[in-house]
């Protein structure tokens, strides 16, 4: 990790930054990548998942029976953990539900809103070697109690062409029928095209590399939306003398393994503080499998001490971090202090982990800045909020004539003759009853 001391606020912006391939190169390979697909659906989806992906999948979308079967190859042990988790991510996601308010603004005039269901929805998963297994959870669970109609999984598969089996087993337990194997821009894109096999999507959901996030943004000038632009995995963590260095140095691997393009901060008032947890971060980062990977990462990643928590926490809103944690004692004083996270991990028993895959919250989350103007996946993410109003003849006298002025002054009569006929029709109705 780079070792920052004290930087002067003019060069926080630069500090901020996230490692990054150069847009437009990438921008070029996405459309290039679209176009053919949308031109040659299915066997561009195969050229492109040989090119990139270096296999083939067996077939394109994976069996009923595969999904059904799949639990025989996934331990029990982990089918236990998995189902767990899928509890307390229904029962957070569940209380999202919010009841329908109706709101008399005038009298006889009377406003609500209310929910419905994206018909069909496109949930990316990355896969490789480290298939992401637990944002099956994240995204399928909310999807299904929101009501989506058709819920489309699409993730690569391994050089044999095959699916992760536990990938397969979460897709199956949250009731998730149509699996797709292939991956990256090309997953993007079918989901956008649709394809003679894979259906075309209203929304896009789930993380990837740099090159998914593209593909994603992209997605948008089709007319398809998207979550938010999640590319590569972040986490800020502000720790002062009443941290457990070991811990805070786990945190920062746990985010550093997930690719080399990754990032983590590490913000502290205390010098000393400093030095132990880079002491156990490399005493650490030796036992893990993944160790090459994370210490690419790491060096994307800084070590940066600054004057006081207050500072921190400052330097933590500019950032606008996917995962913040706030290493210390009674955090809980701070929390309003927080203004730009995805989500935040309070004192030293709250790893970032947890929020990973048990806890209930989602970890479907703004990243490279974005928290600053997007929220993580809820329950909301897989809904339209459609609004309502119905007025009385007793609303539209009340309303009436301020729309009336309202309308001709922006010289739009015929908004205001829509409100003037139902004047004179009332003033009517009454006359003759008089």
């Amino acid at each position: 990790m780079k070792i920052i001391d004290n930087p002067d606020r003019d060069l926080w912006l630069e500090l901020i930054k996230r490692p990054s391939k150069n847009p437009f190169e990438l921008e070029i390979l996405v459309k290039e990548i679209f176009e053919d697909i949308h031109k040659n659906g299915d066997s561009a989806v195969l050229k492109y998942a040989r090119k990139f992906e270096k296999a083939e999948p067996k077939a394109l979308k994976i069996s009923k029976d595969q999904l059904e079967k799949s639990h025989e190859k996934v331990v029990p042990e982990l089918q236990k953990a998995i189902q767990l988790a899928k509890s307390n991510i229904s029962k957070f996601h569940e209380a999202q539900s919010g009841t329908i308010n109706e709101i008399e603004t005038t009298e006889g005039v009377v406003c609500w809103r209310e929910s419905r269901a994206i018909e069909k929805v496109g949930i990316y998963i990355p896969g490789g070697s480290a298939p992401l297994f637990s944002t099956i959870l994240m995204l399928g669970i909310p999807a299904k109690i929101a009501g989506c109609d058709e819920i489309v999984l699409c993730t690569p598969t391994d050089e044999n062409g095959e699916i992760n089996p536990v990938i397969l087993y979460t897709a199956n337990l949250v009731g998730i029928s149509s699996v797709y194997g292939i991956g990256g821009i090309q997953a993007i894109a079918a989901l956008v095209f649709g394809t003679e096999t894979i259906a075309k999507v209203d929304k896009i959901f789930g993380p990837g590399n740099q090159y998914v996030t593209a593909a994603k943004q992209m997605a948008q000038q089709y007319g398809t939306a998207i979550d938010m632009p999640a590319g590569p995995s972040e986490v800020l963590v502000i720790a002062d003398q009443t941290c457990v260095p070991a811990f805070v140095a786990a945190d920062l691997l746990s985010q550093a393994e997930h690719g080399e393009d990754s990032q983590v901060i590490l913000l502290t008032d205390n010098e000393e503080v400093r030095t132990l947890i880079l002491k156990e971060l490399e005493i650490q980062v030796e036992a893990l499998p993944r160790k090459d990977v994370t210490r690419k990462a790491l060096e994307n990643s800084k070590a940066i001490l600054l004057s006081s928590i207050s500072e921190c926490m400052q330097f933590s809103n500019f950032y606008a971090p996917e995962h913040l944690i706030l290493a210390f004692e009674n955090s809980r004083n701070l929390i309003d202090i927080i203004t730009n996270a995805g989500s935040v991990f309070l004192g030293n028993y709250s790893c970032e982990s947890a929020g990973d895959y048990a806890s209930g919250t989602n970890h479907t989350l703004p990243t490279n800045g974005y928290a600053r103007n997007y929220s993580g996946v809820s329950l909301d993410s897989f809904v339209k909020k459609i609004t309502f109003q119905e007025l009385s003849s007793t609303g539209i006298e009340n309303l009436g004539p301020a729309i009336e002025l309202m309308a001709e002054a922006e010289q739009l009569f015929a908004h205001k003759n829509a409100v003037s006929l139902r004047l004179a029709q009332i003033k009517n109705n009454t006359s003759s009853r008089n």
